[in-house]
């Protein structure tokens, strides 16, 4: 999430909307004890206005950096023990400040050592989900995530089901938790059994590249999926809703509790404060919310009420 901003800056240059999201390796534990876990990744998908709870979400998401650090280091061992040495210090480094590194890192550090030729072999031989060298890191179990983007005002939404080995059951349990949709769109198109899941189960389709930048051939392009615009709507009528209770939240937290550091949350994913100066709580807040909401939304009564209340606060 610490590269939404950036990108909602640059998005806006050039009159793009950005989502906010992030997408959370999870793990899976099935109740038949002699079928084995599996990785399953989660996507979060927030308002304009970010989390109603960014705190908790930001510890949550910190526990899975420093497990990504632990499991780095583990890559590292493992390939040194296959005698191609390499240093956790340049996979960091290749990661770059502050980013937890990843696989990719640990490839693209391979491929600078010339232990291979490029990230695909890296990936292919070493680095694949239970190779020689994978290694997991502390990713917390799915429902846990789901239940922490609902809570957290955002959309929950399983990525790449066609990844997993038994997809049904994990489905079933996710959807029992909370979970909204499902991908069931690729670069090649809809895939028609996971279309049909989302039907049975009464989830959203939705679809993603699972762009990575690890540049083989095996990975789609940035941008490759092509969604429907019956799909985004459809994504969109259940995502508003969510997305206008979770800033209504955010607001009222504020509303009743003024603070530098409530403000500071509803502002982290806008610019306003260089563009736009004002002493006024409900002067800034309109300013938000004409961006976050359509004006349907924004004469709902409970935001009248909110912004009746911020009409009595100062902001420095």
């Amino acid at each position: 999430m610490a590269g939404v901003p950036e990108a909602i800056e640059a998005a806006r240059r050039f009159g793009i909307k950005i989502i906010p999201g992030v997408e959370i390796s999870t793990i899976f534990f099935p109740r038949v004890e002699s079928e084995s876990e599996e990785p399953v990744h989660i996507l979060a998908y927030y308002s304009s206005g970010g989390p109603s709870k960014y705190e908790k979400l930001d510890q949550f998401l910190a526990k899975i950096r420093e497990g990504r650090y632990l499991r780095a280091k583990n890559m590292v061992t493992k390939l040194n023990n296959l005698k191609l040495p390499l240093k956790l210090e340049n996979v960091a480094k290749i990661a770059g400040k502050g980013v937890a590194p990843g696989r990719l890192h640990v490839a693209r550090a391979m491929v600078e050592a010339g232990h291979v030729e490029n990230l695909k072999q890296a990936f292919s031989q070493y680095l694949y989900d239970g190779g020689p060298a994978y290694s997991t890191g502390s990713e917390p179990l799915a429902e846990e995530a789901v239940e922490l983007i609902s809570e957290t005002g955002g959309v929950a939404v399983l990525a790449h089901p066609w990844a997993l080995k038994k997809p049904v059951p994990i489905i079933r349990r996710l959807k029992d938790i909370g979970l909204h949709g499902i991908e069931a769109y690729r670069s090649d198109g809809k895939l028609a059994v996971y279309s049909d899941l989302a039907d049975a189960y009464g989830l959203v389709k939705l679809g993603g590249s699972d762009y990575h930048g690890r540049g083989s051939h095996g990975e789609s392009d940035l941008g490759s999926v092509s969604l429907p615009v019956v799909i985004v709507n459809d994504f969109l009528k259940l995502a508003r809703p969510i997305w206008c209770s979770a800033i209504k939240d955010l607001l009222e937290s504020y509303a009743d509790q003024p603070s530098d550091l409530y403000l500071k949350q509803i502002m982290k994913f806008k610019g306003i404060f260089k563009t736009y100066k004002t002493d006024s709580a409900k002067d800034l807040i309109d300013a938000c919310l004409s961006l976050w909401l359509s004006k349907e939304e924004r004469q709902n009564a409970e935001f009248e009420a909110i912004r009746l209340k911020l009409s009595h606060i100062s902001v420095n």
